[in-house]
């Protein structure tokens, strides 16, 4: 996949109708802080086109990426932050239900998952969700930079064994620092592109 163009085209809030998009969506999601701005902006070749924020749980937003004029790359809002209200949290959990449930150009969901941890009550939570809505969700294991080599086998296998991952489960270990694995993420997305 080469990157060509990419514009952040529609931003919507909590009470923000959903966009009638005609071309293939891709989504992410992930606890907050697991690096999706770092992901969405190596796909993106953008240093920071996603924002990154200091602060985990800033995004409150889904945030449509039109790139190429091909796909759009769907930020989701990250999960899981202790800081956040109850309140807040039940509003992006029901944000984020809507658009899976709504979205008709949903082509596949990437769920990601700090390398270094074994997934938690959340991750598993999500997971099982999105499974549930009827999508088979790529695990995207980030921060692989930060792992010794002899400890990526490991952890991989901590996380397979978490989400009860079946074997042609796809699990792709992935580094916003050394673009790891990100060769992989562009040979799904061709493979999307490729079926329209």
């Amino acid at each position: 996949m080469v990157i060509r163009s990419v514009n952040l085209e529609t931003v919507c809030g909590v009470t923000s109708k959903l966009p009638d998009n005609t071309l293939p969506e891709v989504a992410f999601a992930g606890k907050s802080n697991v690096g999706k701005s770092s992901l969405i902006n190596a796909l993106m070749n953008r240093k920071s086109y996603a924002r990154i924020s200091q602060s985990p749980g800033k995004t409150q937003t889904i945030n449509f990426y039109n790139v190429n004029d091909s796909i759009y790359f769907v930020d989701l809002p990250g999960y899981g932050y202790a800081s956040v209200s109850m309140e807040v949290k039940a509003k992006w959990g029901k944000m984020i239900e809507r658009y899976l449930h709504r979205s008709k150009q949903l082509k596949l969901v990437f769920l990601l998952i700090d390398i270094r941890h074994k997934p938690g009550a959340n991750d598993i939570e999500m997971y099982d969700w999105i499974v549930n809505n009827g999508f088979k969700p790529v695990i995207i294991a980030t921060k692989l930079d930060k792992l010794k080599r002899s400890e990526v086998a490991k952890c991989v296998g901590t996380i397979r064994q978490t989400l009860k991952l079946k074997e042609e489960d796809i699990l792709i270990p992935f580094s916003a620092q050394t673009k790891a694995g990100r060769d992989e993420i562009y040979g799904l997305l061709d493979e999307i592109l490729m079926k329209i």
